[in-house]
């Protein structure tokens, strides 16, 4: 089996998990939307040649995601999972194929968004310490592992394994009282929708924000968590453990 991280997962964690937060980034922090006020609507699609593609919509100081890039004002290509993921760790510079005189929006406006996505999901302890931003960047990263979940679900060997494990149905994920999500599986193949779920067949539910955050950054241990309460799990336990072995690949390929 597979151990180490896969440059074609990670283009689609890359692009799902961690570009999609970026609809999250401008529903939850105030100074994303501005960076979008008074700006005219633009869609951004990527490419990338052997993995992903999607485009992103950005209208009204808001930022949504849809799969594949045929309908973008610019596109932006990338030869290859390695390039795309290039771009996301700052080494790589695209240059678009479409769209050219849009380039003002991807400097002035895309790169301060995504310099800002980071800041929040690779947060400093000192930021940290401010319970808004604390709690802010908190939900991004459940939203970024949720998705992430789905990729690794969907292409990693390991999770592919793990994956086949898992029977039809939804698991909901979340912080009691807070946000959630929902991750489906149809067919062995995983979803991640970022709502709570009406129904669902398992559920892992962290007692506190605090929690969900320890768990995160990996200074507490889940099985710990579970046997002192501060993890609930509901359901149907083999569709928990399945997604708790995928979720153990996360950290691999978000680290």
């Amino acid at each position: 089996m597979q151990n180490l991280m896969d440059s074609r997962t990670l283009a689609y964690i890359n692009m799902f998990a961690v570009l999609g937060t970026l609809e999250n980034l401008c529903e939850l922090v105030p100074e994303a939307s501005e960076l979008l006020e008074g700006k005219k609507p633009i869609s951004i699609g990527f490419e990338v040649k052997g993995g992903p593609s999607a485009t992103l919509y950005f209208k009204n100081g808001k930022c949504r995601m849809e799969q594949g890039c045929s309908n973008c004002d610019v596109k932006l290509p990338f030869s290859s999972c390695e390039k795309f993921n290039g771009l996301i760790d700052g080494t790589v510079t695209p240059i678009p194929s479409k769209g050219f005189t849009h380039i003002g929006f991807l400097l002035k406006t895309f790169t301060p968004l995504t310099d800002l996505l980071s800041k929040y999901m690779r947060a400093s302890e000192e930021d940290l310490k401010d319970p808004v931003f604390f709690e802010r960047s908190t939900k991004l990263m459940l939203y970024t592992i949720g998705v992430a979940i789905a990729q690794i679900g969907n292409n990693d060997e390991v999770g592919k394994f793990s994956a086949k494990a898992i029977e039809d149905g939804s698991v909901y994920m979340g912080i009691k009282n807070g946000p959630g999500l929902e991750v489906v599986c149809k067919d062995h193949r995983l979803i991640t929708v970022k709502k709570v779920p009406e129904k669902y067949r398992a559920s892992m539910i962290f007692e506190s924000i605090e929690t969900a955050r320890a768990l995160f950054d990996g200074k507490v241990n889940s099985l710990a968590c579970i046997g002192t309460g501060k993890i609930e799990m509901h359901g149907l336990v083999s569709m928990l453990d399945n997604i708790n072995r995928i979720l153990d690949r996360v950290a691999l390929y978000l680290a």
